[in-house]
């Protein structure tokens, strides 16, 4: 029989997309969810006639594993008629978890992208990436009426005197009822009803919560402002790019009150006119409410946002929805980058260089490597913003590997007058207060003028340590090597670290004297020093023991954005990304803390902080005033935010880097090997780096001796380190990994913990 061209065509096109589907596939390649590396690749199934048609790649299925067959959950990342595995060996799938893929094909590609960049497995950088989908369902209990005889069953057990009896009794007067509320009502623990379900007489059956999850409250209606000449030719720059489909990442760099945030939005509606989607980070939950505020006035139900402080089921929702298609931005913190848009046209990452977009848990992943992945994958633009960039990405532009516009002047044409203080001098002056003359002259004259003040210090509690003054004991934390900070509101010593708790001695445990004394200074001891010498002040506090609870530090910045405070103390949460209009001071109370931490960002850090902070003032008409106190005033890291000269800082920098051979000049590669055995751990690190020197004879890497971590007990974990230089990645990696194979087959690395990270935020 002769098929026409039209219709072997439209043959053709049904059996591709049956295929892409997964529609009447013979195999599954699954990865268990298991995070082990033993068991860290695809595995075979057959997929039963009754899934065929319903089946496709990104699925959650159950699937019998190992020798018992126990179920455990699997992703599906690829479907396929062929196996070159013994057919009579393979296992059937034994049922699909949701109705449609939680994966599509461009995150199964990142999650392979992710495991070999940051040397985790398959199956945990896919958990990274979807949401918790678990929480969606309770759990009831039936009574299984489908089992034969199930009523002569119910009459053997019903009148014996266990807990089995009793939750039969209750199920056959409340069947259908949560476990949850089961256990709690009859006191019973999980044993009587795993008993009763290995028996078949009950089942458990996943009910899915509907509840309706409403984040996006009441909003005033915005229109596009105005663009100065500056922002124009930066939108112009970005937009002629995208049009151009270039596969360079922008950089935007404006100075602090630039308007940048502006660009963005005028941009992401230049996106959504061309049916795209649109990803925007922020580096700190402090940041979403205002940023959020912005694009919700300006874009309505078209935006969500998401991040740590939402519950998991919100989040949840928030994830549905962009899957959907039922939104088009989506604003939140690191985490947001893995949202499900089908159509994605740009990913903006604000204030690009903290150190939040790179996570500290399994999979260490940095967000802007994730984002420019996925931007090859979607085939989008993604422009990176920040007034203080990070060197690395600066540097990539003077490389070309990405393109830079910028903005060099602030929307109000005012920057902020920066005064250094050094307080040395204070003290030879016989100042011992926290303030300096002028700054605490400067907060009298900002409290008459009814302006509000900003007072910054990167270290939250009340001092720093506590000491006997009689034998010089300070008490430190028993998990942690670490000093206890101690918090007035409670009157207890934490550990900022582990978060044990102790209280607060009243003769030393060393020479038992009475002489204890605080010393340092934290924001609630600034807070206590302001309530003493401002006492009409109204006074907020941001930090992470005043946001613990979900919305505190949008109730915080409300208050403040309100004028209901004069004073806002905070840490770094305050320092960045905030536009509050009556602010026109800010003081810092000491600039010094980042920079004598040992780390090589450490100046990096402190300009950034600075910079950052200092742009908090007069950034609406009035004139600004800053004063940064700081018993170090010539280091330059510190001069160069005086005058807001990024360009004069990043030539200083980059030949710091460029003599001590560290990024960007060359990659590290950090080891860490920690274990509640200190001498199992010492052990097996030695040995690691002898084989490390044995090997290094041709690979010509700078390789460290063995060292402690500078908090090198941590939560009762004694840790160690070997840090690797190398300006070839590819080659350092494959060191690593073949000389850490080497040692696990010579020594028994079990109990130890080996973390692996290229190029980290901290190596001290």
């Amino acid at each position: 029989m002769k098929i026409s061209n039209d219709l072997f065509i439209i043959k053709l096109l049904d059996i591709l997309l049956h295929n892409k589907q997964g529609g009447m596939m013979k195999y599954a390649k699954i990865i268990i969810d298991i995070i082990n590396e033993n068991v860290d690749k695809v595995f075979n199934y057959i997929i039963p006639e009754n899934l065929k048609q319903t089946i496709s790649i990104g699925m959650r299925v159950l699937v019998p594993f190992g020798k018992s067959n126990k179920l455990r959950e699997g992703y599906i990342i690829e479907l396929t008629n062929e196996t070159n595995l013994d057919q009579a060996k393979l296992k059937y799938i034994h049922s699909l978890q949701d109705d449609y893929s939680i994966f599509d094909e461009d995150m199964i590609e990142l999650a392979k992208f992710m495991s070999e960049k940051y040397y985790c497995t398959l199956s945990s950088s896919l958990q990274c990436i979807m949401p918790n989908i678990n929480i969606l369902y309770e759990k009831y209990i039936v009574i299984n009426y489908d089992k034969e005889n199930i009523d002569n069953i119910i009459n053997e057990i019903i009148n014996k005197k266990n807990k089995q009896s009793e939750l039969l009794k209750f199920l056959l007067i409340n069947n259908n009822i949560k476990i949850s509320d089961i256990k709690n009502i009859l006191g019973i623990s999980n044993a009587p009803i795993k008993a009763l379900k290995e028996k078949n007489i009950i089942k458990i059956e996943k009910i899915r919560i509907n509840k309706d999850v409403n984040i996006i409250k009441n909003y005033t209606s915005t229109s596009p402002l105005t663009l100065n000449k500056e922002q124009t030719n930066a939108f112009n720059f970005i937009m002629n790019k995208i049009r151009k489909n270039s596969k360079k990442p922008i950089l935007l760099h404006g100075v602090t009150g630039s308007g940048k945030t502006e660009v963005y939005l005028q941009l992401i509606s230049k996106i959504i006119e061309d049916g795209k989607d649109a990803i925007v980070l922020v580096p700190e939950i402090s940041l979403t409410p205002q940023t959020l505020e912005r694009f919700i006035s300006r874009f309505g139900k078209n935006v969500s946002f998401t991040h740590s402080k939402l519950s998991d089921y919100e989040r949840f929702v928030q994830w549905e929805k962009a899957k959907k298609g039922n939104i088009k931005i989506m604003v939140g913190t690191r985490s947001a980058i893995f949202t499900p848009f089908k159509n994605l046209g740009i990913i903006i990452i604000d204030e690009e260089h903290e150190n939040s977009y790179k996570s500290e848990i399994t999979p260490k992943y940095i967000t802007k490597e994730i984002a420019e992945k996925l931007c090859s994958l979607k085939n989008c633009t993604l422009v990176l913003g920040s007034a203080t960039p990070s060197i690395d990405t600066y540097y990539k532009t003077k490389s070309l590997k990405y393109d830079i516009i910028t903005i060099q002047k602030r929307v109000n044409n005012t920057f902020p007058n920066i005064k250094i203080i050094d307080m040395r001098k204070e003290l030879q002056n016989g100042n011992m207060s926290i303030f300096s003359i002028e700054l605490f002259n400067a907060i009298n004259e900002n409290l008459k003028n009814n302006m509000q003040t900003l007072l910054f210090l990167n270290r939250r509690g009340h001092s720093t340590f506590i000491s006997c003054r009689n034998c010089g004991y300070v008490m430190e934390c028993k998990n942690c090597n670490v000093n206890y900070t101690y918090h007035l509101k409670t009157n207890k010593l934490i550990c900022h670290y582990c978060n044990n708790i102790e209280s607060v001695p009243t003769t030393c445990p060393e020479c038992s004297s009475t002489y204890i004394k605080y010393f340092g200074v934290g924001t609630q001891k600034i807070e206590e020093q302001v309530k003493k010498y401002f006492k009409n002040a109204r006074i907020l506090r941001m930090d992470m023991d005043t946001t613990s609870k979900k919305d505190e530090y949008k109730n915080i910045l409300d208050d403040f954005k309100n004028h209901k405070a004069d004073i806002l103390i905070g840490t770094q949460m305050i320092a960045k990304g905030l536009d509050f209009p009556k602010v026109s001071l800010v003081g810092v109370i000491t600039a010094d803390t980042m920079l004598n931490n040992g780390d090589y960002k450490s100046s990096e850090y402190t300009f950034q902080l600075l910079t950052q902070v200092s742009g908090r003032a007069g950034r609406a008409n009035s004139i600004g005033n800053v004063f940064i106190q700081t018993y170090n005033p010539e280091h330059y890291s510190i001069q160069f935010v005086k005058n807001n000269d990024y360009i004069g800082f990043y030539k200083r920098e980059i030949e710091e880097r460029k003599t001590m051979f560290y990024p960007p000049f060359a990659n590290i590669f950090f080891i860490m090997f920690s274990g509640n055995k200190e001498d199992k751990v010492l052990n097996a690190i030695n040995i690691l780096h002898k084989i490390m020197l044995y090997y290094n004879k041709k690979a010509n890497l700078n390789i460290s001796d063995v060292a402690k971590m500078n908090i090198y007990k941590l939560n009762n974990q004694f840790r160690y380190k070997i840090i690797i230089k190398s300006e070839d990645e590819t080659k350092i990696k494959n060191f690593v990994l073949y000389t850490i194979k080497i040692l696990k087959e010579k020594v028994c690395t079990k109990n130890i913990y080996i973390t692996l990270s290229l190029n980290p935020n901290y190596i001290v």
